[in-house]
């Protein structure tokens, strides 16, 4: 009889915390960076989630198990970004969410928070490339191959989808790149799965519909507050073009530093980053 009221008590004790945890809970969005998935965000989603919020991973278009192919859509970013402003336009009117981006994630992020201010409380850019109305996107890119070449890496693989003789329409991390410069802090079993799932991440050529397409104002993006993680191991996009594009910015509310993590933190410090990730989520 008393195992049988423990048990009874035991159940309306976890519904209770239920109830607790989904009223309190928040809504995060995490979005992948170039030529990954929603499968990357696998240890950060369940700690989240564990945590008692609530977590999309979103696929951005030709990622992941997004059945669309590169060729589909290097003439447009907005075809690249659209599964995360349709999941927006998605939610009901009173929810807002809380997006984290990691690196070229942060380009969809700051579309997101010009096109919908109102629905995104926080944005968390986790060693991550920003739009603001300082920084365009060609400026920011033209500034990151800058420094790549001066860094002496390995360049990523041109893919060509029509043939050798037509323009690149995609770029591929190869293992070897990821091995030296992504995952280098990273476990093996990640950098075994990362192998088998990253796909050609699209070149866009119309450098005035890119601008057209990724322009946002202080008016509205920089309405939402802005909390950026900075990787200190990261020598994919390093610390110091981190924080040249933190100074570019506009107004941040935090800086965060993770030490001994390479580019791809959520498989080198995924305990540290959510911890950082619900921490700012906490606080603003």
């Amino acid at each position: 009889m008393f195992n049988r009221e423990r048990h009874v008590v035991l159940i309306l004790l976890f519904f209770i915390l239920s109830f607790f945890i989904g009223a309190n809970g928040k809504h995060f969005v995490l979005v992948h960076g170039a030529g990954h998935g929603a499968w990357c965000w696998y240890k950060v989603a369940t700690m989240l989630k564990s945590a008692g919020h609530n977590v999309t991973t979103i696929e951005l278009a030709a990622c992941g198990i997004s059945p669309i192919q590169v060729q589909e859509i290097h003439s447009s970013i907005s075809k690249y970004h659209e599964p995360l402003i349709s999941f927006i336009e998605s939610l009901p009117p009173k929810e807002k969410v809380i997006l984290v981006g990691h690196s070229f994630g942060g380009i969809p992020l700051s579309v997101a928070m010009e096109k919908f201010p109102k629905k995104i409380s926080l944005a968390v850019f986790v060693t991550a490339f920003v739009i603001s109305e300082n920084l365009n996107f060609t400026s920011l890119l033209q500034e990151n191959q800058r420094r790549l070449n001066s860094s002496q890496q390995d360049p990523p693989q041109l893919v060509f989808s029509d043939g050798p003789n037509s323009p690149p329409t995609g770029l591929l991390f190869g293992s070897k790149l990821l091995a030296s410069n992504l995952y280098q802090l990273s476990p093996n079993e990640d950098l075994t799965l990362g192998s088998s799932l990253v796909r050609p991440h699209p070149i866009f050529n119309d450098e005035k519909l890119i601008l057209k397409e990724t322009r946002v104002t202080k008016l509205r993006n920089g309405r939402v507050p802005k909390v950026f993680i900075i990787s200190k191991g990261d020598i994919f996009i390093r610390e110091d073009l981190q924080l040249w594009i933190i100074e570019r910015t506009g107004p941040y509310v935090e800086v965060k530093v993770i030490k001994d993590s390479d580019h791809m933190v959520m498989f080198s410090k995924p305990k540290k980053l959510t911890s950082h990730i619900l921490r700012s989520a906490h606080k603003y």
